[in-house]
């Protein structure tokens, strides 16, 4: 396999608190991929080291052997697949499949915006896995504060009041809905993952990515609708 920098990004796995790449025989990196592990000192190891020879559960004892019932929460360490954070990157998945979806039945612009989309889902995942913090920045060319102005007040930007939507608004509407309804549900499972017994958010910086994500496509509907996109 050729590895790219995207396809390396996404494949960037933590060992004892360090960031890792394991590179398997007869693959190979593009120089820009070789570039990105050089830049962000990742070391790069032989991919038969990737599978572990023991393995650990989250009360320190030690397995040597993978059950069915459990698997990876990250490096060596093994939880149930009923974990809130497995159950997490699940509702991630299957809002990467309801974006691509969606994908294949809009137009480009709209096309090129739930891009952007996909590639936050697939960034959360990662640093969810890695445990790094999800950076800020601009999310279809509006910034946190501009998202939130726009999704509250619609009509004042779009000439467009705030919907329900019906089958009779088309099906690039109704594509856009289920990937803000996956949006949403993901959120929720977030939320559970990502909440300490006191109330307080373990991820915060995931909880307001995935409440963006959201709201952006609510955006993305107000703007179809209003005849903007």
């Amino acid at each position: 396999m050729l590895y790219t920098e995207e396809t390396v990004r996404q494949n960037i796995r933590n060992r004892e608190g360090a960031r890792v790449f394991f590179l398997g025989k007869g693959d190979t990196l593009t120089p820009g991929a070789r570039d990105f592990l050089t830049r962000e000192r990742i070391r790069v190891l032989p991919g038969e080291s990737a599978r572990p020879t023991e393995y650990r559960l989250p009360n320190g004892a030690v397995l040597s052997r993978k059950p069915e019932q459990l698997t990876h929460l990250n490096g060596d360490i093994l939880v149930p697949k009923t974990h809130p954070r497995i159950a997490f990157r699940g509702a991630m998945d299957t809002l990467e499949a309801e974006l691509m979806l969606c994908q294949l039945n809009v137009t480009e612009p709209l096309r090129r915006s739930l891009g952007e989309i996909l590639s936050l889902a697939r960034m959360l995942i990662r640093c969810e896995v890695m445990d790094e913090p999800v950076p800020e920045g601009t999310l279809c060319g509006l910034t946190p504060e501009e998202q939130q102005s726009r999704s509250h007040r619609p009509q004042d930007y779009y000439g467009q009041a705030h919907f329900m939507p019906e089958y009779t608004d088309g099906g690039a509407i109704l594509w856009l809905n289920r990937c803000r309804c996956a949006a949403r549900s993901a959120e929720l499972i977030a939320a559970r993952a990502f909440t300490d017994p006191e109330g307080r958010a373990t991820r915060e910086d995931i909880l307001r990515a995935l409440n963006r994500m959201s709201s952006m496509i609510y955006i993305l509907m107000i703007q179809t609708k209003a005849g903007k996109l």
